[in-house]
């Protein structure tokens, strides 16, 4: 064990898991991040582990691929001594900073490794993330060619102004250019948006979504704007040179992408996700998470499987065991060329936590989660008589129903499901199905 890890941990000097703790038994899917940490710019509000300047021998642009591909490989040894079934990725996503930053050929080069290490299933989701100014039409063909199946682009807003305060380098006329291109190469598309910019009216969030929707993508995300700690924009907000993000406001700007996404045929599958429903969805009856244009490695980290993320600072989860590597990319790369582990530090999580974990995350989503065994649910078959048919756990969840954020006609059939306003009180619906 080093000195950098924390008391309790168990560690094999290589970095291999402790069999005993990993579930076999349970052979949940395996998936993958692989983390790009450069960028041309650090956008204000990014507190994610980004750089703008290369580190040397495999920490920079253009010479990155090995020491991704040497951590896939002690990836794929680490598995196999751990007495993990033999698992292909049924997700692979490549996320930054801005993996675009790296060239098609590099990009390609990854993906083949990650094949030839670890495995990716046939039909695999495959997607990459990139800003509408990184990208060009040959390069998106290239990328679908070499196995990408989805590109997500960092759209953020359509308005000139909100894209300067978070330092955003693309233009908004760039962004209907290079999803069309991308339709063209045969990837599905999404584009992320943000709302809750510092001096971001509602009408600016409209035109925002508006914008989206013209562009007719198969998956929108809309995400609130966290200040952190430590950011440009944190240190403007403390300054009192931008004003602190309205919680209230966030609200109703959710409430609005709800309502247009809905109206347009998207329909939300995890908080600030939607995916387009295809008229075949829209026939199965089948619950959204299922349908085709969900993102399928978002729902790997809502379902609780495993995954395991390559690059400097990436996060990884497979059992019961959880750890982060080094954070700057020459210390990453070092230790790969020298055969040792990147993980820096990690923990090993409890029933409770993982419990937690379960409802937390499960709750997002739209299929919601199993009322029964929770702890802040008991079974009333009177309360359920009281409504009709059935029995819905009561108290806390009587409670919830009874506010409004969570679904009564769900709840008798044995499911917590956020309702619209459960949505923006999650963390508090959590709470009270945890009974704390």
């Amino acid at each position: 064990m080093s000195p950098a890890q924390p008391e309790g941990q168990r560690w094999a000097d290589d970095g291999a898991l402790d069999p005993g703790l990993v579930e076999v038994e349970a052979q949940r899917p395996l998936s993958l991040y692989v983390h790009v940490p450069f960028c041309r710019v650090r956008c204000g509000y990014c507190d994610f582990n980004t750089y703008t300047v290369g580190f040397g021998p495999g920490a920079q642009v253009g010479d990155y691929a090995p020491s991704v591909l040497a951590e896939a490989s002690l990836a794929a040894r680490v598995m196999a001594e751990s007495g993990l079934p033999e698992r292909e990725a049924r997700t692979v996503f490549f996320g930054g900073g801005t993996p675009t930053m790296l060239d098609t050929a590099e990009l390609a080069e990854i993906l083949t490794g990650l094949h030839e290490r670890i495995g990716i299933a046939p039909g695999a989701e495959v997607t990459l993330e990139a800003n509408p100014d990184t990208v060009t039409c040959e390069g998106l063909v290239q990328l679908a060619d070499a196995g990408f199946t989805r590109v997500s682009f960092g759209m953020q807003s359509a308005v000139p102004a909100i894209l300067k305060t978070l330092d955003r380098t693309h233009t908004p006329e760039r962004v209907p250019v290079v999803v069309q291109w991308a339709k063209e190469a045969g990837l599905s598309t999404s584009v992320d948006l943000i709302y809750g910019t510092p001096g971001e009216s509602l009408a600016d969030w409209e035109t925002s979504l508006r914008a989206a929707l013209s562009y007719e993508t198969d998956h929108i995300s809309a995400y609130a704007l966290v200040v952190e700690e430590g950011t440009k924009m944190g240190a403007q907000v403390a300054r009192g040179e931008l004003p602190t993000p309205d919680p209230d406001d966030e609200a109703a700007k959710y409430e609005l992408a709800d309502a247009l996404l809905s109206e347009a045929g998207y329909a939300w599958y995890e908080i600030s996700n939607f995916a387009r429903a295809t008229d075949d969805d829209l026939a199965s009856g089948r619950p959204s998470t299922f349908y085709a244009h969900a993102s399928a490695h978002n729902l790997a980290y809502w379902r609780d499987w495993d995954w395991w993320g390559l690059g400097p600072g990436a996060h990884s989860h497979v059992g019961r065991m959880r750890w982060w590597n080094v954070k700057n990319p020459a210390a990453y790369a070092a230790r790969l060329r020298d055969g040792r582990s990147p993980a820096y530090a990690g923990e090993i999580l409890d029933e409770d936590t993982r419990e937690l974990e379960r409802v937390m995350l499960g709750v997002r989503t739209s299929e919601g989660i199993e009322l029964a065994g929770l702890p802040g649910t008991r079974q009333a078959d009177e309360a359920g008589a009281a409504l009709g048919a059935g029995s819905v756990s009561g108290g806390r969840v009587a409670a919830l129903i009874a506010d409004g954020l969570v679904d009564g006609a769900a709840a008798l059939r044995g499911r917590a499901i956020l309702t619209l306003r459960g949505r923006l009180l999650a963390d508090y619906v959590t709470r009270e199905l945890m009974g704390y």
